[in-house]
């Protein structure tokens, strides 16, 4: 079992900015990706962005374009998601996950992803 650490989030005015971070031990290999979920009180889990480890594609939600960006450490198997102009609508537990989804089509599904981490705390206050 692979595991999966974050750090980073916490608690931000609106317009500010956050960054979360998270290393794994999964094996990058084939499909392999990695990808941030966040999951707002009363609400479903919810796709934010993801790379594929080949290439360079980075697949974002429309609702965090421009506003999130997603980067990556291949050497230290470390992705990185910058939170900037923050909303109160972003706030929720923001999951790492990673996993081998069955192509492109499937990176934003939850049900794709094997290892996820325990979750972090982003909240936006207005």
């Amino acid at each position: 079992q692979a595991q999966v650490e974050e750090s980073g989030g916490g608690s931000v005015q609106a317009g500010g900015s956050l960054r979360l971070s998270c290393a794994t031990s999964a094996r990058p290999f084939g499909e392999y990706a990695m990808g941030w979920f966040r999951q707002a009180p009363g609400k479903e889990r919810e796709f934010v962005a993801a790379f594929r480890w080949r290439g360079d594609d980075i697949f974002y939600a429309d609702s965090v374009k421009g506003r999130f960006t997603l980067s990556r450490d291949d050497a230290k198997n470390t992705q990185f998601l910058q939170m900037n102009n923050l909303k109160s609508e972003d706030t929720a537990v923001y999951y790492c996950a990673a996993g081998y989804p069955a192509g492109p089509s499937r990176i934003r599904w939850a049900s794709e992803y094997m290892y996820w981490g325990q979750g972090s705390q982003v909240t936006v206050s207005s």
